[in-house]
């Protein structure tokens, strides 16, 4: 997955600039007690857009990702803040089914899909596991993933997307391969990269493999005896996710 991850993190920020980042953040937020105050762990960091605006609402925000290009990104982002706001970022590598920081925080979280990365049960057991060791006790697990009734009623489809910046042009192909069997579906991207100043062209391939999840199987993840009050909605909503909601969003509190 690092692999994967090193060569998307040229483009990520130009594939997802209209991602809405401040309103999903506020959203999340949302979901915890207080406002703007506490200490979070972000598994699967990414180039650290989540929590630079976390951080403006007063979170200190410790981001953790396995691809150091991204991080990369994520401490140059964060160069690029005021002082206040970016002393409260901190980014480290780290693979979210194994990093241990050594401490605890507020509220732990997992966003644009990266616990659905989580494609064994082992997995996603590990990625729950590191979540409780880094949580205090009455802290919340919140996390982001594919609805798994949403992807069945909708079916994944092959989607094209062009976009550009003042220094490059890029189309996207994805190319999804559902595997009904094991609650996986191989997205398949082929990235063309035109650089408008000199014509040259870059092919990138890769495959994100994804599983979805429905409500039974994160119950069974999160045990009794580490967590309680599970509760699931549509991601940017309040409401219980339904077959139009292709990501669902949960929050469960450490016992």
């Amino acid at each position: 997955m690092k692999q994967v991850f090193d060569a998307y993190a040229r483009y990520y920020d130009l594939l997802y600039r209209e991602k809405d980042y401040a309103a999903e953040a506020a959203y999340v937020a949302s979901h915890l007690p207080g406002s703007g105050r506490g200490r979070m762990l972000e598994l699967g960091c990414g180039t650290g857009a989540h929590a630079e605006h976390l951080a403006r609402m007063g979170y200190a925000v410790h981001g953790v990702d396995l691809s150091e290009t991204m991080l990369a990104r994520a401490r140059a982002r964060k160069s690029g803040l005021p002082g206040e706001i970016g002393s409260r970022l901190r980014f480290t590598h780290g693979d979210v089914r194994t990093v241990r920081t050594g401490e605890t925080y507020d509220a732990v979280i997992s966003l644009f899909h990266v616990m659905s990365y989580q494609t064994t049960d082992a997995d996603l057991s590990a990625a729950f596991e590191s979540a409780a060791t880094h949580l205090r006790l009455g802290g919340l697990f919140l996390f982001d993933f594919w609805y798994g009734p949403a992807v069945l009623a909708q079916l994944p489809e092959r989607r094209t997307r062009h976009l550009e910046d003042d220094l490059i042009q890029v189309t996207r192909i994805a190319d999804p391969e559902l595997r009904a069997n094991e609650n996986v579906v191989n997205v398949n991207y082929k990235v063309l990269i035109r650089i408008k100043e000199t014509g040259a062209t870059e092919e990138v391939r890769e495959t994100h493999r994804m599983r979805y999840l429905f409500e039974p199987e994160l119950a069974r993840l999160a045990e009794p005896g580490k967590w309680s009050g599970m509760q699931t909605c549509a991601w940017m909503k309040k409401t219980k996710p339904g077959l139009e909601d292709w990501s669902a969003f949960s929050r469960v509190t450490r016992r």
